[in-house]
């Protein structure tokens, strides 16, 4: 009986894996954050959707912020298995791709902080994740209120600025997962018949 060796498979569940799911886990939950948060600003405090949707956004960045806790320990795993093996090669650009990614751990961080000061600071026991009141992360301070608005405010553009300049360092990546996306939605269309 001739017994072949089958090729050795990546682990599925491996950390790389796991910390390209959470990543864009995360991103659709920023994309999201961001979209809600500015709509949901531009909104009268009198308009009936405006407390859910404040709730709704709320209860993402404790998501948020909760898959970045997974994130973070992911990724410490993963640099212990990468460079425990190897040092990296401290380029120019290592430095560049480290200082950017460590600027958007910053933000992924100081955005959802900045919107538990502003909640906190405006009234007590008021952040809920999907109707589970949280503990305050901050004391009620109304002298806080606008210093908490101003930071979240300006904390979360300069994050899109950083998403931005992300996007256009992994022009690559965006480009191959833009021809899958494209790739399946063409498969997955129906056929349109001749017409004869």
């Amino acid at each position: 009986m001739n017994i072949q060796k089958q090729a050795a498979k990546p682990r599925i569940n491996s950390a790389f894996k796991q910390l390209m799911s959470v990543h864009w886990i995360a991103s659709a939950c920023y994309l999201v954050l961001f979209v809600v948060g500015t709509f949901m600003a531009q909104l009268p405090r009198e308009f009936p959707i405006r407390g859910p949707l404040y709730d709704f956004h709320k209860s993402v960045g404790v998501l948020a912020m909760a898959l970045l806790t997974w994130r973070i320990l992911v990724l410490l795993r993963v640099w212990w298995k990468k460079y425990t093996k190897r040092w990296p090669k401290f380029t120019k650009e290592w430095y560049q791709t480290f200082a950017l990614h460590a600027s958007l751990y910053f933000f992924m961080w100081a955005v959802p902080v900045t919107g538990f000061l502003l909640s906190n600071s405006f009234k007590s026991n008021n952040v809920k994740f999907f109707g589970i009141v949280l503990p305050d992360m901050f004391p009620q301070n109304s002298a806080m209120v606008e210093v908490g608005r101003s930071l979240h405010f300006w904390l979360s553009y300069t994050f899109l600025a950083f998403v931005i300049l992300h996007i256009i360092a992994q022009k690559k990546v965006v480009r191959a997962n833009w021809r899958r996306l494209t790739n399946f939605v063409q498969t997955r269309m129906p056929k349109s018949q001749k017409v004869e």
